[in-house]
């Protein structure tokens, strides 16, 4: 795929981004931070041009249609497409008419695109709601935990910051017999979503990122409710969003890396470890992942008492360390790659183990 073919896909799954028109602000600007991050695969200029094409349609979709003159780029622009409205766990109904006439255009019948939408739907619809799960059993070890042994349970802040609607509700009283679950058993399971998601991230198939959101949002009430906290899917989508984690920026992100690192492909109707011991990129969604775990952790211990600009820079500060741990959980990233199928990974989204 050249350069020219990179760019028309990019462009119809940024369309897909905007399809629906009400774009937050917040998740507009994670956007363009991704555009910027992303370069062609001769490590040359970044995409930010083409965010700003796509903002001001000096691009069109009808003309990326047109630059992908393979009838299987045309369809996995389109299974793109479906991936990015479906990022946030639902599709809007303008969503679905830009869907339905990117189908037209890309000249695919619903019998082509069937198998792939009943895929993809089945991991939105699970990211709508939340299962009762308990934290994931893990058996990793933990070498690395000493890199975030300075992020305690915080104080709260010396000035009281009003909750914002960026912000989660809070938790009811917990009951004074009420006792949290070990730290490291906590560290583990975070740990676990990491390494799995990292994993997801390294697989070629075009849905298997997308799920990499509704298990950050299972690892996310898991942590909840480790420490006594119910929450619904609309809470945990607030929490993640007030630490500067867009959704359909975050689907974005990945499915870019994926395009330009020549680590995309067509693996529809084949089990996902037949390729997944290839995969030999850098999974970012590990460091993400074990961030946001980790921000929970600490915000739920806390009391949830943080201001979203606290919640944010603690993320930021998160991350050195979570991509230091990322390196160094590469190979096991790419190992666990090699022993996922479609059915497992159906399976995990729905909250059946992990």
């Amino acid at each position: 795929m050249n350069l020219e073919q990179q760019r028309a896909l990019l462009t119809i799954a940024l369309y897909a981004a905007f399809a629906d028109g009400h774009k937050a602000e917040t998740e507009r600007e994670t956007i363009r931070q991704m555009a910027e991050s992303l370069c062609d695969a001769q490590g040359g200029y970044p995409l930010t041009s083409l965010y700003q094409d796509v903002l001001l349609r000096r691009v069109s979709v009808a003309g990326a249609v047109q630059a992908l003159s393979d009838p299987a780029h045309r369809q996995l622009a389109y299974e793109m497409a479906v991936c990015v409205c479906d990022a946030d766990g639902s599709q809007s109904e303008p969503e679905r008419l830009f869907l339905a006439d990117l189908r037209r255009q890309c000249g695919l019948s619903t019998e082509a695109v069937q198998v792939f939408e009943a895929q993809a739907n089945t991991v939105a619809a699970w990211a709508a709601s939340v299962p009762a799960v308990a934290p994931a059993p893990a058996s990793t070890p933990l070498p690395g935990a000493g890199l975030f042994a300075q992020w305690g349970a915080p104080a709260a802040a010396a000035t009281a910051v009003a909750t914002t609607a960026a912000m989660v509700a809070a938790p009811a009283p917990v009951p004074a017999t009420a006792q949290p679950p070990l730290e490291a058993e906590l560290d583990k399971s975070i740990l676990n979503y990491a390494i799995l998601n990292g994993a997801l991230e390294l697989l070629p198939q075009s849905w298997a990122s997308m799920a990499i959101i509704p298990l950050q949002i299972k690892m996310v009430y898991a942590i909840g409710k480790a420490h006594g906290v119910e929450l619904d899917t609309g809470h945990i989508k607030e929490f993640i969003a007030a630490a500067g984690v867009g959704l359909t920026s975050q689907y974005l992100e990945q499915f870019g890396r994926k395009l330009i690192g020549g680590m995309l492909g067509k693996a529809l109707g084949k089990t996902a470890g037949k390729l997944g011991g290839t995969a030999t990129g850098m999974a970012f969604s590990f460091a993400t992942t074990y961030a946001l775990g980790q921000l929970a952790k600490r915000y739920y211990a806390g009391g949830r008492s943080m201001s979203t600009s606290v919640l944010r820079s603690s993320y930021q500060d998160l991350l050195a360390p979570a991509k230091q741990l990322q390196t160094q959980y590469l190979p096991q990233m790419q190992q666990k790659a090699t022993t996922l199928d479609v059915a497992q990974i159906m399976a995990l989204v729905k909250g059946r183990g992990l």
